[in-house]
């Protein structure tokens, strides 16, 4: 098995990535890149443009606003999102705990990306829904 195999298995077992067939997510291995990060690299910095969408495939990455950890990031779990698809910098900083291993797609290749895959937009705007959801409830 070589590594891009092993990155289409890891992929089929996230949920957003779970409507997509074996040839897709081997043509999502050829679109988004993928970048490794060690122990307290800051992936994406508060206020700072020039923003990617980040899918997790291995470690573990924290949230942090204003130096605070806010929350946990794992495999499977995604950022930059919102930074891309709204033009505007992130809230908060990304800081890899241990080694991050993660596929990258520029901002500027999101909305195409999405457009051509409804599947993953529908799972990303589920995701976004239950982040709102969440924020509600710790506001309430």
């Amino acid at each position: 098995m070589d590594v891009r195999d092993d990155v289409v298995d890891i992929l089929a077992g996230f949920a957003l990535f779970a409507d997509l067939s074996t040839p897709q997510l081997e043509s999502l291995v050829e679109t988004f890149g993928e970048e490794t990060y060690v122990e307290g690299d800051r992936v994406l910095r508060q206020g700072l443009t020039g923003s990617s969408f980040y899918v997790i495939l291995d470690g573990s990455a924290s949230i942090r606003v204003d130096g605070v950890d806010r929350a946990s990031l794992r495999a499977g779990d995604y950022f930059g999102e919102i930074s891309c698809l709204l033009g505007v910098p992130p809230t908060a900083d990304i800081v890899a705990r241990g080694t991050l291993r993660c596929l990258v797609l520029p901002a500027q290749e999101l909305e195409s990306f999405l457009v051509g895959h409804p599947q993953v937009m529908y799972r990303l705007l589920q995701g976004e829904a239950r982040k709102v959801r969440t924020t509600t409830r710790w506001l309430s």
